[in-house]
């Protein structure tokens, strides 16, 4: 098949079944590998239908400058597709993310400016809101955390590849970062099949994990509807070292920590079924991941650079 631009090959990610994982062959783990997408993860969906929404709203213009706060992976992908349309952007993120993000954004002709990093995502978003308070004429940001588009990317897309290949899904886990994936698949897969349980993946409070939230930061993201969770797990950091490790050495699967937390969960799941089919959401690949040394590292060196400089 050809693609018209490489925007076309957004979507459309492969759901994989994990049977290495497998407590019985009555419960079935798939994981929808998001880091297929252009970038590598999942938020080039959640970038182009943001970007296209205020394209069509009149928000965007070629004289604006699109902001958006970032851990990395909406930054890349914000990037990319402005990159191909011609708009600019500036990307707001923590001075501790992995160096491979900050290339990235930059190849894709982006600027960066840093925040605290021991605020985390959190300490980005002040810094994105005062710079767009300070420059309204300058700045558009599209705000990933309270765009209603975030979520209907997932409604619309994810969700529906994901019926449209397994249509009896009896439990769906994703991370917790914007809440995105959580509310948007969360309510289609619901819609179709009301037992449907989705479950929300957080990191242990003290702990930080790249890509995960914990409510208890004091941050809700607005587009979050916590009540569509019919429950959330905390995973250590130590768990998720473990998982992304063993993910590549049982399924070959080169997925980013974030993925390594959600099977960590998925496992804790499938112990208690009997029967049925877990989807997990996999966010992104491991490509940006390797300046960390997680897959040739001993976990407990890796534990020791918690917060030092890659986990936000």
């Amino acid at each position: 098949m050809a693609y018209s631009s490489i925007l076309d090959t957004i979507g459309n990610t492969p759901l994989v079944e994990l049977r290495g994982f497998q407590p019985s062959p009555k419960v079935r783990i798939f994981a929808k590998l998001e880091g297929q997408n252009p970038t590598g993860s999942v938020k080039d969906r959640i970038a182009k239908l943001m970007l296209e929404k205020a394209e069509l709203s009149g928000e965007l213009s070629a004289e604006k400058t699109i902001l958006e706060p970032s851990s990395g992976n909406t930054g890349v992908s914000l990037a990319m597709i402005a990159n191909y349309k011609g708009y600019k952007v500036e990307v707001v993120m923590p001075d501790n993310v992995t160096s491979e993000r900050q290339s990235l954004i930059e190849s894709f002709g982006a600027t960066i400016t840093f925040s605290d990093g021991e605020k985390g995502t959190n300490g980005a978003i002040e810094v994105a809101k005062r710079m767009v308070a300070e420059n309204p004429d300058k700045y558009l940001m599209l705000y990933q955390y309270g765009n209603e588009a975030n979520p209907e990317a997932h409604y619309s897309g994810t969700a529906q590849e994901i019926i449209d290949e397994l249509p009896d899904v009896d439990v769906f886990i994703a991370g917790l970062g914007t809440g995105g994936s959580l509310t948007g698949a969360g309510h289609r897969l619901k819609e179709n099949n009301a037992n449907t349980r989705i479950i929300a993946v957080v990191p242990h409070p003290e702990e930080r994990i790249q890509g995960l939230r914990s409510l208890e930061d004091g941050f809700i993201p607005p587009i979050l509807d916590e009540k569509i969770l019919d429950g959330q797990f905390i995973i250590t950091s130590e768990e998720s070292f473990e998982f992304t490790k063993r993910l590549l050495e049982k399924e070959s699967i080169f997925a980013g920590i974030s993925s390594g937390a959600v099977l960590a969960c998925a496992l804790r799941v499938a112990e208690k079924m009997e029967s049925g089919n877990i989807v997990c959401l996999f966010a992104d690949g491991g490509w940006k991941y390797l300046s960390t040394g997680v897959w040739t590292k001993p976990i407990a060196e890796l534990e020791a650079e918690i917060g030092k400089k890659i986990w936000w």
